[in-house]
């Protein structure tokens, strides 16, 4: 079973192209809203309330935007290489250039956490980001996301 498996090969942007931080998360929530036919506005929402507690941009280049949304079914994640960093309001300052977006059922509760908790521990296996940042192609950049970790 792959390691992120509620990343879907579609949910993919290797290049997307914002100019800050309401912009990228305006582009993630009408992604979101094509590939589960939920309302763009409901999640733009929900992700910028979200914003609203505190930065979700974890350091390194990395965010990881997030929130509730009724309707979902299921835990959904999204991931975006932006072409040219962005200021996200980082813990470490630093510019972000790698989001992942995840969305999770009203009714979640530890799932949720759970599900966050995986996904930051897999941008920051060793050597995973800067492959991440390295490649422009889809498939590819699905591949890196959700392959298993080597064995130590």
């Amino acid at each position: 079973m792959p390691l992120l498996d509620f990343l879907d090969p579609q949910a993919v942007l290797p290049a997307l192209r914002v100019s800050g931080k309401k912009q990228a998360l305006q582009e993630l929530a009408a992604h979101a809203a094509r590939l589960t036919a939920l309302p763009e506005n409901a999640i733009y929402e929900a992700l910028l309330q979200r914003e609203r507690l505190g930065s979700t941009g974890i350091g390194e280049g990395i965010a990881i935007p997030h929130g509730k949304i009724a309707g979902l079914t299921r835990i959904f994640g999204l991931v975006a290489r932006l072409e040219k960093p962005i200021d996200f309001e980082a813990l470490d300052g630093q510019q972000t250039d790698v989001l992942f977006l995840l969305l999770a059922p009203e009714g979640a509760g530890a799932d949720h956490l759970k599900a966050l908790a995986r996904v930051a521990r897999v941008l920051r296996e060793p050597g995973l980001i800067e492959r991440v940042r390295a490649t422009k192609d889809a498939t590819a950049l699905y591949a890196i996301m959700t392959e298993m970790p080597k064995a130590a």
